[in-house]
């Protein structure tokens, strides 16, 4: 793709879209969990929660119409779901509640389910021209913020599992991370 073409790519939505992937002692996804707060979008503003657990794709949101286009339009393609078993998800009309700063960490709650993120290891920009969806190319930019810890609780059960860090001191990794400043142009 061109630089020109590039550049001309619209802004389907800017917000911010923090997630996490649980992993037991062998290495095995337990949980996923992608948060949405979009300011503006092609589909309108709003919250949502996306989880995977145990075979049961969840979607959590005021805005049902919003939230399955999240899940069906960037969800499905994000490489942390690749070789999960991902049927067609319940999606719930329910209240998302959402607070996060990047010194501190994450706490949501959407239904039952109740996710924290907390230990920020490290803030640094991202950008590609080159993010594939479904829908084709895509670019995006984004503030990233690794974290050390996260926990997701169901009806009030702790789902098993621990975040993956990784990466070195100039520049960790988490399999948990907060976001901001988030673009996605097509």
């Amino acid at each position: 793709m061109s630089k020109s073409s590039v550049s001309n790519r619209r802004i389907i939505l800017a917000g911010a879209n923090p997630g996490l992937r649980l992993f037991d002692e062998h290495g095995k996804v337990t949980a996923y969990a992608s948060i949405w707060m979009v300011d503006w979008s092609i589909r309108g503003p709003g919250t949502a929660v996306v989880l995977w657990f145990d075979g049961i794709v969840r979607v959590v949101s005021e805005d049902v119409d919003l939230a399955s286009w999240l899940e069906r339009y960037f969800v499905r393609s994000f490489l942390e779901v690749q070789g999960l078993p991902w049927h067609e998800p319940a999606v719930e009309r329910d209240l998302v509640q959402v607070s996060m700063n990047l010194a501190d960490g994450l706490s949501a709650k959407a239904a039952d389910i109740q996710i924290e993120m907390s230990g920020v290891l490290d803030r640094r920009l991202f950008a590609t021209d080159n993010f594939q969806l479904a829908e084709g190319n895509h670019s995006l930019s984004l503030v990233i913020a690794p974290v050390r810890s996260a926990t997701v609780s169901i009806g009030g059960a702790s789902v098993p599992g621990f975040v993956q860090v990784d990466g070195s001191p100039a520049k960790p990794g988490s399999s948990a991370f907060l976001t901001t400043a988030e673009v996605w142009r097509r």
